[in-house]
C-alpha cells in the first residue's frame, strides 16, 4: 500500500519530536499516512526538497536552519509567511510549491486556547529580533494585544523590525510597535514576555531588568525541554504567576500544519499531555 508521505527536515534533525505528534494526529483522525525525519544537507537544501516532492512526498516541515532557504524557495507564500520572512511548512498547491509559516498561530492558540492568558489588550514584550521573534509577531497582533514592545541586544535590529511591523498596516490591527535595546526597559512593565531569543541553547538568559514581569504577569519561552529553561527559571525570581514553555506551540504549529496537508485538525490537548509526561 502506498501511503501519503511527510517528513520533517533540519539539520540536524535526530531530536526533532515532530514524527511522533504527526503519527499521533493520524491515529486520532484515522488518517493513512508516513512521516519521516529528513536530514537536510547544508549546501542543497533546494536539491532535498525538490526530490522529496518529485518522489511524491506530499508535504514538508521545516526546521533549522532552512527556514529562510524554505523561504526563498517557495513559489507562493501566505501573508504571515511574508511577514515572517520565514518558511516552516511546504505543500505543492496547483502545481507550485506553497509555503506558509505556522509558528506564530501555534503560539497564540497554546496561550489562548490552553492556557486560556487574555491576550486581548496585553501589554506585551517580544525578546529577539530573529526568524523566530518575526514568526510570531503577525498572530500576537492579530489577537488584538494592546502593546507590543521588541527588544533585543543590539538595538538597531529591534527598531529596524518595529519600523518594518508599523508599515504592514495589516487589517484590523491597531498596535503601534516599539523597538529598544534591552536596557530601556527599566521601569517598563508587562502582562506577557516572550522569549524568542537563543541564549537558552547555553543556558542563559536575556539581560533584562529587574521588574519587567507586571503583577500577575506571565512569561513564555519558545524553547523546551525536559527541565524548566533557564528563562522560566529566571521568570520564578521574578514572581510570573505563570511560567510556560514552547511544548505546546510545538504541537500547536504542527496541528495547524498537519490541516494545511489533510484538510483535517487534530485535538492537540491529548499530544501535549503526552509529550510532556
Amino acid at each position: 500500500m502506498d501511503f501519503d508521505r511527510y517528513a520533517v527536515i533540519g539539520n540536524p534533525i535526530a531530536h526533532s519530536k515532530s514524527p511522533q505528534i504527526h503519527a499521533e494526529f493520524a491515529l486520532q483522525l484515522r488518517q493513512t499516512l508516513e512521516y519521516s525525519r529528513l536530514l537536510g544537507a547544508l549546501d542543497d537544501f533546494s536539491g532535498d526538497v525538490q526530490r522529496f516532492f518529485a518522489d511524491g512526498g506530499k508535504g514538508l516541515n521545516v526546521t533549522v536552519p532552512f527556514k529562510e532557504e524554505a523561504f526563498a524557495l517557495a513559489a507562493e507564500r501566505s501573508v504571515r509567511a511574508e511577514v515572517a520572512g520565514a518558511v516552516n511548512t511546504l505543500l505543492v498547491v496547483d502545481g507550485r510549491l506553497y509555503g506558509d509559516n505556522t509558528d506564530g498561530i501555534g503560539l497564540v492558540r497554546d496561550l489562548s486556547i490552553n492556557h486560556a492568558f487574555p491576550l486581548g489588550g496585553a501589554r506585551v514584550l517580544l525578546l529577539g529580533a530573529g526568524g523566530a521573534a518575526r514568526g510570531v509577531m503577525m498572530p500576537l497582533l492579530e489577537a488584538g494585544i494592546g502593546q507590543l514592545a521588541l527588544a533585543n541586544r543590539t538595538a538597531a535590529k529591534a527598531e529596524a523590525l518595529a519600523e518594518r511591523v508599523n508599515n504592514w498596516q495589516l487589517s484590523g490591527v491597531r498596535c503601534q510597535v516599539t523597538g529598544c535595546g534591552l536596557a530601556a526597559l527599566g521601569g517598563q512593565q508587562f502582562d506577557l514576555i516572550i522569549n524568542a531569543t537563543s541564549a537558552g541553547l547555553t543556558d542563559a538568559v536575556p539581560e533584562l531588568p529587574a521588574g519587567c514581569v507586571a503583577p500577575g504577569g506571565w512569561t513564555y519561552d519558545l524553547l523546551y525541554g525536559e527541565h524548566p529553561t533557564a528563562f522560566q527559571r529566571w521568570s520564578q525570581t521574578q514572581g510570573a504567576a505563570q511560567s510556560l514553555n514552547g511544548l505546546g506551540m510545538l504541537v500547536e504549529q504542527a496541528a495547524e500544519a498537519f490541516w494545511l496537508w489533510r484538510g483535517l485538525r487534530p485535538n492537540t490537548a491529548p499530544v501535549i499531555a503526552q509529550l510532556a509526561a
